[in-house]
């Protein structure tokens, strides 16, 4: 069973720490890396008061250029070190952030079918993406650059103080009160961010459903309607990023504030100790070098404000998502489905996508081992949800339904769906070849079993006659083919999967006659010995059906077979007489 639990009691930074360990090398090398690159800046300002007050009054200048040439060796290491931090550095950074999303993808998958209804393709994108792109910077720059800051200033400030204990204490005061600055700013650019963040997410979904639209937008005219959307998209990030640039402007003026100031302070303060003997003008020439060893830290401390803002954000969003409990999991002592036979027993079964909205009503039907039934009835009467709920897309309000006398929900999702193979009527192909999408059914199958698939699914002839064969590119969603190529590539992966129950919603509404004719054959081959459910408005398809069930407003209103139905004379005799005079 999936539990958040985890998620919900470990507080975020901790959650975000916990990605560190499997690459803690990497991580201590960065950070021993940032370290002797702090050393050797803190360093080169005590060497040169030593050999301003020591060497060049000796005029020993054998030892001068042999320093100067230490102080050269050890910033050709410091370029080693920097290349070593932005190389290895942002390699652990990226480590990270597949890391994080390995497990945000994974924990997506585990989500159901109900939360894909709800939340759109575009936000979940920008999840994957730009929010995780900010933790990692915050990975790699953020602990490094803090350790970098801290151990710079704290080491200039020890260094300062054995120079000129009050100029030190006038600097010392003026820090703390620039880092609380820095804090009180924190807030208000990590909220900013996140409202650019959660822009950016929706004007990801339009832009989506924008480019996905477009040709049907084109075919209506309205352009005109979709470039006002998009703008209004736009303007809204627009007006975000506006908000989020107004509190960086006030961090980063306050900070080039303080700068300043910290140079004015150190000359003022200086200059009066000089004036009253208590500081030598070398000794202020050190204490400028320092000040000028601070501004990197400082400058340092401001992008990582930043990189703090954005970083948590995008850690609060992803912590959000993980937090989302799959409304779907299999239960603790689920077994899985074995041998089946396909016996499928719908009883008092009751659902409702949402509150006080039902759409099936207290449904109970039973289907026989290998008894092929088909679904027929009005739109929106029910067909097609009842189907989604024998391989458990959806959980029943009330009632249950069994497989071989296994309530679906005490087995697990995995092997219900290997067991129940399903033919949509909105056909989804992944971008790829068509061998790849024939294959998806099942992934160890070789070719030959791949082009009997394609054979069975009467798409072989189409295959051979394009120019790459079964290696053609099926574009984004199929869009390089036709409606019916897509539809039998899609019923090719489930004579390829083979699964002992079928479900074909409408799976042969885009094909012509003449290949409805011959797909139809073909599955009722495939059907024999395997319990099949079909879907159907065109009720010239299931008269050969065992059994057909009328589904009106979320019921059974009749069952039996054609014949039998006929005889009857009542709701499926209405709808067989209404299509004869439709055609």
């Amino acid at each position: 069973m999936v539990s958040t639990k985890p998620w919900k009691e470990k507080k975020e930074l901790r959650i975000f720490l916990s990605y560190f360990a499997p690459h803690k090398k990497l991580f201590i090398l960065d950070m021993v890396c940032a370290l002797m690159i702090a050393m050797i800046d803190l360093a080169f300002p005590f060497i040169s008061r030593w050999c301003m007050y020591t060497l060049l009054p000796q005029n020993a200048w054998n030892t001068f250029w042999a320093v100067m040439g230490i102080v050269f060796v050890f910033y050709i290491l410091r370029s080693v070190f920097t290349y070593i931090i932005w190389y290895w550095g942002h390699n652990f950074g990226i480590l990270v952030e597949t890391d994080i999303r390995r497990d945000l993808f994974r924990h997506i998958q585990k989500l159901g079918f109900d939360y894909f209804d709800n939340n759109r393709v575009g936000q979940l994108m920008s999840r994957l993406t730009a929010d995780l792109f900010d933790i990692t910077e915050l990975a790699h720059h953020g602990p490094e650059d803090i350790f970098v800051s801290a151990v710079t200033i704290t080491g200039a400030l020890i260094i300062m103080f054995s120079i000129q204990w009050k100029l030190a204490l006038v600097i010392a005061v003026m820090i703390p009160v620039f880092l609380a600055i820095v804090w009180s700013r924190r807030r208000a650019m990590r909220d900013a961010s996140r409202r650019v963040k959660q822009t950016t997410a929706s004007i990801n979904a339009d832009f989506e459903s924008g480019l996905s639209g477009i040709k049907t937008a084109k075919a209506f005219a309205n352009e005109t309607t979709e470039l006002h959307k998009f703008d209004t998209a736009n303007g809204s990030f627009k007006n975000a990023k506006y908000q989020y640039h107004r509190a960086m402007g006030i961090f980063n003026s306050v900070m080039e504030f303080f700068l300043c100031m910290l140079s004015v302070v150190v000359i003022a303060v200086g200059g009066a100790l000089i004036m009253t003997g208590q500081l030598t003008t070398i000794d202020l020439i050190a204490f400028s070098l320092y000040v000028t060893t601070f501004v990197s830290p400082i400058r340092r401390l401001a992008v990582t404000s930043e990189l703090i803002a954005n970083g948590t954000a995008g850690l609060h969003r992803f912590v959000e998502l993980m937090q989302t409990e799959p409304t779907l999991t299999d239960a603790p002592n689920a077994v899985a489905l074995q041998n089946v036979s396909g016996e499928i027993q719908v009883e008092h079964v009751s659902f409702a996508y949402q509150e006080n909205r039902a759409v099936l009503h207290d449904v109970s039907l039973h289907i026989h081992p290998g008894e092929t039934v088909a679904f027929v009835g009005p739109s929106g009467g029910g067909k097609t949800t009842l189907s989604q709920l024998i391989p458990r897309f959806y959980d029943v309000t009330a009632g249950n339904i069994r497989i071989d006398g296994h309530d679906v929900r005490g087995v697990t999702e995995e092997s219900l769906h290997k067991s129940i193979g399903v033919v949509q009527q909105d056909v989804f192909l992944f971008a790829g070849s068509i061998a790849e999408n024939i294959r998806y059914g099942r992934l160890d199958a070789t070719m030959e079993e791949v082009i009997e698939a394609a054979k069975l699914a009467e798409i072989y002839e189409d295959i051979c006659a394009m120019p790459d064969g079964f290696e053609t590119n099926v574009g984004e969603r199929g869009v390089l083919l036709s409606g019916g190529q897509k539809q039998r590539i899609s019923i090719a992966r489930i004579f390829l999967k083979n699964p002992p129950v079928l479900i074909l919603d409408e799976a042969t509404s885009a094909l012509d006659s003449v290949t409805e004719m011959k797909i139809q054959q073909t599955f009722e081959k495939l059907s024999k010995g395997r319990t099949t459910i079909v879907i159907a408005h065109r009720l010239s398809t299931v008269k050969n059906a065992d059994r057909i069930a009328v589904i009106e407003n979320g019921r059974i209103s009749e069952l039996g077979s054609h014949n039998e139905l006929m005889t009857r004379n009542g709701a499926y005799a209405a709808l067989i007489h209404f299509q004869e005079l439709k055609e």
